[in-house]
């Protein structure tokens, strides 16, 4: 709060939640603190970028005025997020009665056994989304909600380690089904070699007999039979 002869003013400062293409606005109060009529006029270094509304008045004795500052849309940022814009607040004594037509110019000249009161206001940009507060932590380690909230984290992590057992078991499942199923048409492709080359035999020993072959033959021919019935009977 600023406080003068005339008026006090909250606050001394116009802040605005800076966004890129938006406009926002703020408001400052001017409080008549004397029992006289008193004449205002704010001025600004930057007044297109600005709308002052009221920008002139009349405070009426120990009563309070509102004053509200629109900042048009920005299209870029300035540099830090730091502001020049600076705003001047000029006060008077009004003549008893005196309303807002009557103020003039001249009002706020400074002349000798004349009071023109002023006030500066600087404008500072505030981030429109700022960042949560990191809660502090205590000496021991972390503050007890931040020990709080792992504990209740903790559940999530169980839950997950307890799938992803399942998960890998799935794989490895699907990867020994495969595997089998390649064994298993393997086999049944050798079985059908092999009971190929077993009737090619049973020809040969047809063969055989109507043309004499020997013992050893006959008996080589039992033994490949018998390893073809022993691997049918396995698969």
């Amino acid at each position: 709060m600023s406080t003068g002869d005339y008026l006090n003013l909250h606050p001394s400062e116009l802040k605005y939640p800076f966004e890129l293409k938006k406009q926002s606005s703020c408001s400052f109060q001017l409080t008549n603190k004397t029992d006289q009529y008193i004449a205002f006029k704010v001025k600004t270094t930057n007044p297109k970028k600005y709308c002052v509304r009221p920008n002139n008045g009349i405070v009426l004795p120990r009563s309070v005025c509102n004053v509200t500052v629109t900042m048009q849309a920005q299209k870029e940022a300035p540099p830090d997020m730091q502001c020049k814009d600076k705003f001047l607040l000029q006060a008077v004594a009004a003549p008893d009665g005196a309303t807002i037509k009557d103020i003039t110019a001249d009002m706020f000249n400074k002349e000798e056994n004349k009071v023109v009161e002023e006030f500066k206001l600087r404008v500072v940009y505030i981030p429109a989304n700022p960042p949560s507060p990191v809660p502090e932590e205590s000496e021991e380690g972390s503050s007890p909600r931040a020990e709080h909230g792992s504990q209740n984290s903790s559940g999530p992590d169980v839950a997950t380690r307890s799938v992803e057992p399942k998960e890998k078991l799935s794989k490895e499942s699907l990867s020994l089904i495969s595997k089998l199923t390649d064994e298993k048409v393997a086999a049944i492709k050798q079985n059908q070699k092999l009971q190929q080359e077993l009737e090619l035999m049973r020809k040969e020993v047809v063969k055989a007999r109507s043309g004499g072959y020997s013992m050893l033959f006959l008996v080589l021919i039992g033994i490949i039979s018998f390893v073809v019935g022993y691997l049918i009977k396995r698969t």
